[in-house]
């Protein structure tokens, strides 16, 4: 039943106007089907944009043999199931589309650019009517009841020209946050990587030399340490002395540095430099909606530790798993999938457990700042190159225990790693606060084209 909105208009269901088909999906494993002369569109590769390239193609006998159709160029595309739901294209070329893929075939009087951004306009609501299940999905009904407002031809086109143009400037400015992001980001990396190689503040060296002074080169400082883990050794059997990192392929270190194993670098006795050594392996049966955070490997991120990504297990279940409880400073280093990611324990995570899929290492504070060695495994290349060699030919990247005990660490004199921390604080605090702004700019630039949006199929837009 047409009704009229507030600008006369009448407010049609898409069914009323135009018809829909669906595609298909040739049987995998028929090597007949595929590598043809037809394009095969799928639903991921819409992305709001005009189509012309596809990853697939299929034969003749393929599109005759499933119920896949061939679609012509201009054809609305608009995805149905997934995470791509609401995804809209227009055919550039003449194809076929999987079953994911919904056309929308519209008659001369309807601008495809206008459904195209009318269905943009209401693709929050096209995901909520999707929700239910494991993945959103929409049916080919809820697309044909959609009700659009169809005004004149030119109207329509009038109003396409016009939500371009103000899409235009909003595009120029989300192009500059981009630029903005990118820069950043490469800043980021140069921070750190100057920190790792002793570019980012004077050595203690070159003041020494400078003030005429002594000063404690680092591996005076760690041979000091090792002599007192050996002296105060009180743990089970002989005392066993860490492994040397292999250095025959790096770099030099800067003056007044050393290379150390993390293995030489922990804490011994109870305080292990490695307790675990991995996380809890909890199912998905333990977990609980509140409770005692614990945290996977997605809870590492450039900025921190951050518990969004946390799983829950109730109190009682934490009190069973005290081994696994962490405290300030300790270090967590991922240890499968994304291999070396890594991040500080802080208060506010003081008490909380770590997965399966993370180490936890305890440093000896009096040899390396927390801090400085995870700017080190950030922002360190030899870092990156440790773990492609000790992941060569491995089906799927991960670390054990020995490997990371023996990972390479450059360690600078004590008082150097102070000014190095206090300056990479000062300049990645700049960084995030920039971070922050560009972010809430990007939102803000999406609520704009969404407004633009509403307002061009509820009332006149502003010139």
């Amino acid at each position: 039943m047409n009704s009229s909105n507030s600008n006369g208009w009448p407010v049609k269901a898409i069914r009323e106007f135009a018809r829909t088909a669906s595609g298909g999906t040739p049987k995998r494993g028929v090597a007949a089907f595929y590598n043809g002369d037809i394009p095969w569109v799928k639903s991921g590769e819409l992305g709001d944009k005009t189509v012309f390239e596809v990853a697939e193609r299929i034969t003749k006998l393929g599109l005759e043999s499933s119920s896949a159709k061939l679609f012509p160029a201009g054809t609305l595309c608009i995805a149905l199931y997934g995470a791509t739901v609401g995804k809209l294209g227009i055919l550039g070329i003449e194809a076929a589309t999987n079953q994911a893929v919904c056309g929308i075939f519209l008659p001369p009087d309807v601008d495809t650019r206008y459904m195209f951004r009318f269905l943009e306009s209401r693709r929050r609501e096209l995901i909520e009517q999707g929700k239910g299940g494991a993945q959103p999905n929409i049916s080919q009904d809820i697309i044909r009841n959609i009700r659009v407002p169809v005004p004149p031809l030119d109207d329509q086109q009038r109003i396409v020209e016009e939500i371009e143009k103000q899409f235009t400037r909003v595009d120029a400015g989300v192009a500059s946050l981009q630029q903005a992001q990118v820069a950043l980001k490469r800043y980021r990396a140069t921070v750190l990587r100057a920190a790792c190689e002793g570019r980012l503040v004077p050595t203690e060296a070159e003041l020494a030399h400078k003030e005429n002074r002594s000063y404690e080169p680092a591996d005076v400082l760690l041979q000091r340490i090792l002599n007192q883990h050996r002296e105060e050794w009180n743990g089970k059997g002989k005392y066993k002395e860490p492994s040397r990192p292999n250095i025959v392929d790096l770099p030099f270190p800067p003056e007044g540095w050393t290379y150390a194993s993390v293995g030489q670098l922990g804490i011994v006795g109870e305080q292990a430099v490695m307790t675990g050594p991995f996380g809890t392996n909890l199912g998905r049966e333990d977990f609980t909606k509140t409770g005692v955070p614990v945290l996977t490997i997605s809870c590492l991120k450039e900025a921190g530790v951050r518990l969004e990504k946390a799983e829950f297990v109730s109190e009682r279940k934490a009190k069973e798993l005290n081994r696994y409880l962490l405290r300030p400073g300790d270090l967590l280093f991922s240890r499968m999938a994304s291999v070396g990611r890594a991040g500080i324990v802080t208060e506010t995570l003081h008490g909380a457990l770590f997965n399966y899929h993370i180490m936890r290492l305890r440093l000896e504070p009096s040899v390396l700042l927390a801090k400085f060695y995870i700017a080190y495994v950030r922002g360190g290349g030899q870092v990156e190159s440790y773990l492609r060699e000790v992941n060569h030919g491995a089906t799927r990247a991960g670390i054990n225990t020995e490997q990371l005990l023996n990972m390479p660490v450059a360690v600078p004199p004590f008082a150097e790693q102070q000014r190095i921390v206090a300056e990479l604080e000062r300049r990645l605090s700049v960084i995030e606060e920039l971070e922050t702004v560009v972010t809430a700019n990007s939102q803000r630039a999406n609520r704009l084209r969404r407004s633009i949006l509403q307002k061009a199929f509820t009332k006149e837009l502003p010139k």
